[in-house]
């Protein structure tokens, strides 16, 4: 189930997403290609519609598949979990909080998941800004 309250309404325009791994721990991958990875940004670019809120940008990537699971959007801050699929094995789970206001948002992610040699984690710095109209 999805709650939400009325958000504050963020600057229409083009937005990304950028997401920073911070802490990465996938079993079975070399650590050289852990090291390689952390401090990685990959940005997700968006719009926003002028009258929409914060949640427009919380929204997940439609390619990835994932279910919002819960979602509160109030008083300047956002807590988000999603369940997103994956090819095999069971579903990674994520947690997102942070904080926003009318410029955008940062907070962290953590992705939690089992990979068929053992349990994963991946933590994510996660900010939304505005790119242009």
């Amino acid at each position: 189930m999805v709650a939400a309250a009325s958000a504050q309404v963020v600057v229409p325009g083009r937005w990304d997403v950028t997401s920073t791994v911070v802490e990465l721990s996938v079993p079975g991958v070399p650590g050289f290609l852990v090291r390689m990875m952390r401090g990685k940004s990959k940005a997700e670019h968006k719009r926003v519609a002028k009258g929409q809120g914060i949640e427009q940008l919380l929204l997940p990537d439609q390619k990835a598949q994932c279910r919002v699971e819960s979602q509160n959007v109030a008083d300047g801050r956002y807590a988000q979990t999603l369940s997103c699929p994956q090819k095999r094995g069971e579903p990674l789970h994520i947690v997102r909080t942070g904080t926003y206001d009318r410029s955008g948002f940062m907070g962290d992610a953590i992705v939690t998941g089992v990979t068929p040699k053992g349990a994963m984690k991946i933590v994510l710095k996660q900010r939304a800004a505005r790119i242009g109209d």
